[in-house]
């Protein structure tokens, strides 16, 4: 906005700047106060620097109703004199005032964020490690020990492999908080691998679902909501690629990052695109299965994550690619989601709360409809 002599003080708006006179320092500290009082309400780190002692300001901050010493004390608010900050000998210091400012800048807000990326390091170090030993574990055990019956393959089979995928997915989100230039570049080529992995082994698994669905059909009615689990893979992969693309630059110098951005969308639209054939052939067997009789169970769950997962994955392609019929399409399958999640947790709670749910098929009353 333009700034004259008749604007005035309740003109300015967000990112506005104005020097202003005054000539009673009572009308001075009514200002100064009414911005501290907002920055802290608005749980922002306010610095307020004049010639008067700390403890002058704390004084007159309290006088006004401004409530301080929590903030003083948590290092939200900074109240100090020019002296040292700003001026160096009374005479201003641009490199001193700068290193200071910087400084204060560095600590704002950093104590939530600081215990929120503790947290989430640890679980994410847990979650990746779990599920990189059941990615390797369970197909061992399936080819060493068991003895699978042609066509048996169904969505359940996708369960262990997908895990990395997810790491690769919140791994993105980690990376920006790592300092070390190497350490980001190990934790992008990891999550890039994990990525690779789940990716192949989901596209095998998918394969021999579709085969079997050629040559056996759906199977019993209780196991055909896990045909929605292919989704899964889908949906998480083109968001992982999205957002290690993202974050790439903080890696990777500008050639490659710039390919592996580009990559989530040359990746991820023509996978989109078989996860919207896949969701047309999961609901028209859905469908087809509910009119002769679907029973509920807790496969039903698998109505809820992937389809989560498209949405994310709909939502970063349309941040990616600005395009409008993404979002509309991110909003749909959003609306499911929600119909989805509200319906089986309802139906959960039925039949838990009936004490029928979790017994074994066989041990389940016969007078039981389901």
């Amino acid at each position: 906005m333009t700034i004259s002599a008749d604007t005035q003080i309740t003109d300015l708006t967000v990112n506005d700047h104005a020097c202003l006179t005054f000539g009673e320092s009572e009308e001075l500290f009514d200002l100064t106060a009414a911005f501290v009082r907002d920055g802290l309400d608005g749980g922002l780190k306010v610095v307020w620097l004049s010639d008067a002692t700390a403890e002058k300001a704390a004084t007159e901050l309290t006088r006004r109703g401004v409530a301080i010493t929590e903030a003083l004390a948590s290092g939200q608010l900074v109240a100090a004199s020019y002296e040292g900050r700003l001026l160096a000998g009374q005479v201003f210091s641009a490199g001193q005032a700068m290193t200071w400012l910087a400084a204060e800048m560095a600590t704002a807000g950093t104590q939530g964020l600081r215990l929120a990326v503790d947290a989430d390091w640890a679980l994410w170090l847990a979650g990746t490690t779990l599920g990189l030993v059941t990615a390797v574990a369970v197909p061992c055990l399936m080819f060493t020990q068991g003895r699978v019956r042609p066509g048996a393959a169904f969505g359940g089979w996708l369960m262990p492999v997908v895990p990395p995928l997810v790491s690769a997915s919140t791994g993105a989100l980690l990376l920006p908080h790592l300092a070390d230039a190497q350490a980001r570049l190990a934790l992008l080529l990891a999550c890039y691998a994990m990525f690779g992995l789940s990716v192949l082994a989901s596209l095998i698994v998918i394969t021999l679902i579709w085969g079997a669905l050629i040559s056996h059909g759906a199977g019993p009615a209780r196991l055909v909501p896990t045909l929605w689990l292919i989704l899964g893979p889908l949906g998480q992969s083109v968001t992982a690629a999205n957002l290690l693309g993202l974050v790439a630059h903080d890696a990777l110098p500008a050639p490659y990052a710039t390919a592996l951005r580009m990559l989530g969308v040359l990746y991820g639209v023509p996978v989109w695109g078989f996860a919207v054939l896949w969701t047309i052939i999961a609901a028209t067997i859905t469908l087809r299965t509910a009119r002769r009789h679907l029973p509920f169970s807790l496969t039903w769950w698998s109505f809820t994550f992937p389809v989560g997962t498209c949405v994310t994955a709909t939502t970063t392609l349309a941040v990616q690619t600005g395009s409008v019929v993404l979002r509309v399409a991110a909003a749909v399958w959003y609306a499911g989601l929600v119909a989805a999640w509200l319906t089986v947790a309802l139906r959960t709670a039925h039949g838990t709360a009936r004490g029928t749910l979790l017994l074994p098929p066989q041990a389940k009353p016969a007078h039981t409809a389901e």
